[in-house]
């Protein structure tokens, strides 16, 4: 095993894999920004170097300074989590180039999941089913963009191809907006990613987010880890994950899994991995490939017992895969509710100080977060500032055990968005599993 390694992030993600190598007996280097000195890992580290300013830009996104670290503190490889650099082709061909060693997949294979048309040309070849559309980029021929989008029905949905996180992406309903939009979506890709290649699939209308876990090593091995359903959004943000989905027969899983992991090999992909899908009216359609560590692993470690972020380490380093797929097991069911630091009603970000936390516990109960008393939460990042997780033998129980925790969590000093999840966890319809990814926004309509 690796003797030191880099963790290149922050915050519980971060923490999560500095407990990860200490079962592993691999010390950490723990590299942040200024705003970020008295971060739980940071303290916990083995050793820490500070790389740059509060801003991000200048910090966990400073490829240079990350790799000046790794190379002054003799470490051997760098783990970039999730989020900041984890998807970076540029930032993994550099790491390798410079003589470390990229916790994730090669460089060629982030940049072919990351470009959405290409992903989508792989998982076609692979036999995974795909939403309906195009698999070229589109033109700026109005006449063929006009018959295209006739042919696939409207609605349809304009996404630039290296986009992701909800962002660069346009519904068009009527022939009459299409060229426009179009062109707008365009234009923002451009700026938002470098790369204005759109392309149009059919836009679904009521589906549910489902996604399925994949690991694979670089000796020609990989499985899959069940599925998660993702459908409880916010403006394409998840809000609450669950392993597994609800109505999903180990039939389907089965089918869908085998052609995850096949294409895992096809690809020759290195690493975990996520397969995201729309699933409407039975049928799953991929949308995106996710080559990280996903914030939800935790729900399906806890119906598997299968820890990824080891298995990550094992792999970067060389092993095959732990497990085989015979030997992969779903118990119980979990449930996942990320803590933000923002207002429940207006979704604001609240940084500030933790004047009082508590972390609840019981049966079945796992909080993942970096915030202790005095802790003081910086207004420069994201908000998610933990994950509280619930497993229980059935959907029912891990229910009742969340909401049991989320009454017993004390987070004081900021305001968080636990009174939401709450009330997502006593929601009837939410009881009764499957809701759309619309649902939530419908129903945040009371927060207004």
């Amino acid at each position: 095993m690796f003797d030191k390694i880099v963790i290149a992030n922050r915050g519980e993600i971060a923490l999560r894999v500095l407990r990860a190598c200490r079962e592993l007996g691999v010390k950490v280097v723990a590299v942040h920004s200024e705003a970020d000195r008295d971060l739980k890992h940071v303290r916990l580290a083995d050793e820490s170097v500070c790389i740059g300013p509060a801003a991000s830009a200048d910090s966990y996104l400073n490829i240079p300074a990350i790799i000046s670290a790794a190379e002054v503190t003799d470490a051997q490889a760098i783990h970039p989590g999730y989020g900041f650099l984890s998807e970076n082709a540029d930032f993994a061909e550099k790491v390798e180039q410079s003589g470390f060693v990229f916790i994730g997949p090669k460089a060629e294979t982030i940049r072919m999941m990351g470009d959405k048309i290409s992903a989508k040309r792989a998982m076609l070849a692979a036999g995974i089913p795909c939403v309906p559309g195009n698999n070229d980029p589109l033109t700026d021929d109005s006449k063929t963009n006009l018959k295209l989008a006739q042919e696939i029905g409207y609605p349809v949905i304009i996404k630039a191809a290296g986009g992701g996180g909800g962002r660069g992406m346009r519904t068009v309903h009527t022939e009459a907006a299409l060229l426009n939009a179009i062109a707008m979506t365009k234009a923002e890709a451009g700026s938002a990613f470098g790369n204005s290649t759109v392309y149009m699939e059919k836009f679904l209308e009521d589906p549910r987010h489902i996604e399925f876990q994949v690991m694979a090593d670089s000796h020609g091995n990989a499985i899959h880890l069940g599925e998660r359903d993702c459908s409880m959004q916010r403006r394409h943000q998840k809000v609450v994950e669950e392993a597994p989905a609800p109505f999903i027969t180990e039939a389907q899983r089965k089918f869908i899994g085998e052609r995850c992991a096949k294409a895992c090999v096809d690809i020759g992909y290195r690493g975990a991995g996520t397969f995201e899908f729309l699933y409407e009216k039975n049928e799953f359609f991929f949308i995106e490939m996710n080559t990280r560590v996903q914030v939800e692993h935790p729900v399906t470690e806890m119906v598997t017992g299968f820890d990824i972020v080891k298995e990550q380490l094992r792999i970067a380093f060389g092993e095959k895969l732990s497990m085989t797929q015979d030997q992969i097991k779903i118990q119980g069911h979990a449930i996942e509710c990320r803590l933000n630091a923002e207002d429940p009603r207006t979704f604001m970000p609240c940084p500030g100080t933790i004047e009082q936390f508590h972390m609840p516990g019981g049966p079945g109960i796992r909080c993942e977060t970096h915030i202790y008393n005095g802790y003081k939460v910086p207004p420069y990042y994201d908000s998610m500032i933990g994950k509280l997780i619930a497993h229980g033998e059935n959907r029912e129980s891990a229910i009742a055990r969340m909401r049991t925790a989320l009454n017993e969590i004390i987070i004081d000093g900021i305001k968080t968005n636990i009174p939401l999840q709450h009330d997502i966890m006593m929601d009837s319809a939410f009881a009764l599993g499957g809701q759309n990814i619309h649902y939530l926004e419908k129903k945040l309509g009371i927060y207004k």
